[in-house]
């Protein structure tokens, strides 16, 4: 039977009763992890509930790397993020700025009611991020909360094209999913396409740049993939989620300490 609720059931806050959140100590301290994905076209090879998917797999993987005695409490995923640079594709549903930031301070009002004071945000969608970084500023400033963000840190691939312009759906999503989730891997149907060339002249660029534009993702590419999906293995998606969750958290062991250091 497949199980209702994560391995980390201690830590998952919709598992608990009212009455456990109510009582578990040491909530000022502690450290409550709001992943936060998206729900978006990946290409004809991967499904469109890739961002959250790994957003799960993430914390599946934090949860082993993290020490009992840390601090810290896991909020449902939200698998809607702002994704409207892929607008045009079918399989794309996207959140307003202003629904996420909403959304967000929300979430951050209730935690606070519950009676816990710090908020990391584990998002894993590239569009979220600029509503993400400005929401949670408010949060600081108008909630007194300590509040953050958490990304997967950047694989290093063989590619310096990959890296710099493997944006979406490329070599490192595709690998991430064919190690956690490779049933939903279709790769005969992955391609290869970037949006650029790193010696393209110029200083206004997509990313990497003195200065950066704005983009939808069908002026960008034909297939919906921003990178080389072919290069793929399941062998690199195990190695840089190990990777990656090690560091992830490492952050959130920063953080934790920093607020018992504070004392709030």
């Amino acid at each position: 039977m497949h199980p209702v609720y994560p391995p980390y059931r201690s830590r998952y806050l919709p598992a608990m009763t009212r009455d456990e959140i109510e009582m578990l100590p040491g909530k000022h301290a502690a450290v409550v992890i709001l992943p936060i994905g998206a729900i978006e076209q990946h290409g004809p090879h991967l499904p469109v509930g890739t961002d959250s998917v790994l957003a799960q797999a993430w914390l599946d993987a934090i949860m082993n790397d993290l020490p009992a005695r840390i601090p810290a409490y896991v909020a449902p995923t939200m698998a809607y993020g702002k994704s409207n640079e892929h607008q045009g594709f079918p399989g794309t549903l996207s959140l307003s700025t202003a629904t996420l930031r909403r959304t967000l301070l929300a979430a951050a009002d209730q935690l606070l009611n519950w009676g816990f004071r710090t908020m990391a945000v584990l998002n894993t969608h590239g569009g979220n991020s600029s509503v993400i970084v400005s929401t949670l500023r408010e949060i600081q400033t108008m909630h007194g909360m300590n509040a953050g963000m958490l990304r997967p840190p950047m694989t290093c691939s063989e590619s310096a094209r990959e890296n710099t312009y493997g944006f979406h759906a490329g070599e490192v999503e595709t690998s991430l999913m064919l190690a956690i989730a490779p049933e939903r891997v279709e790769m005969g149907k992955a391609v290869t396409e970037y949006p650029a060339r790193i010696g393209d002249p110029g200083e206004v660029r997509l990313a990497g740049a003195p200065a950066t534009h704005s983009w939808m993702t069908s002026d960008l590419s034909k297939s919906g993939v921003m990178g080389d999906a072919k290069a793929a293995t399941p062998e690199k998606g195990r190695k840089w989620l190990k990777e990656g969750s090690r560091e992830l958290a490492e952050q959130i062991i920063r953080l934790s300490n920093e607020v018992a250091r504070r004392g709030n």
